[in-house]
């Protein structure tokens, strides 16, 4: 299964085999436009990511994790000084590993694919992460698998 987000378009799309089995509406972060490079910046990432988490217990309903950072996203902020030697190689195993890469870094993490805000805030309120109804969440939740692709686009 393939999940893409077209941030220009605040729309999800799931893909299975090729063929579309769901879209739906989404709220992005407060800077919606550019790829996220600093924890707090408010911006959703753009790339290729995996599900590298489930969580039925949010506090946004329902959320997927989004393996946000990518290797390339740790590769450049060790070039540039802002992440060490050893945070791009965990970032990196990972990723290679196929599980969910440390959050604790520079770069920011914990983005997810979740439901509503309790308050029901609106428009582009989160801190990263891209936000759907509760009821989109709940099919989305029900249909995603562990590894399942993102792909998050401009």
């Amino acid at each position: 299964m393939k999940i893409t987000v077209w941030k220009s378009e605040r729309l999800l799309v799931v893909e299975r085999d090729g063929l579309e089995v769901f879209r739906c509406k989404v709220q992005l972060g407060s800077e919606p436009v550019g790829h996220k490079t600093a924890e707090g910046d408010g911006r959703t990432p753009e790339g290729k990511y995996y599900v590298c988490t489930k969580n039925a217990q949010s506090k946004f309903h329902l959320a997927l994790g989004v393996s946000y950072p990518a290797p390339a996203d740790a590769r450049e902020a060790f070039a540039q000084g802002r992440i060490s030697g050893e945070q791009m190689r965990a970032i990196e195993e990972a990723h290679a590993q196929g599980k969910r890469p440390p959050w604790d870094t520079e770069l920011g993490g914990f983005i997810m694919l979740h439901g509503q805000h309790p308050e029901g805030k609106t428009g582009d309120w989160t801190a990263g992460c891209v936000a759907m109804y509760n009821e989109d969440v709940e099919k989305l939740f029900a249909m995603a698998q562990m590894g399942d692709e993102i792909e998050i686009l401009p």
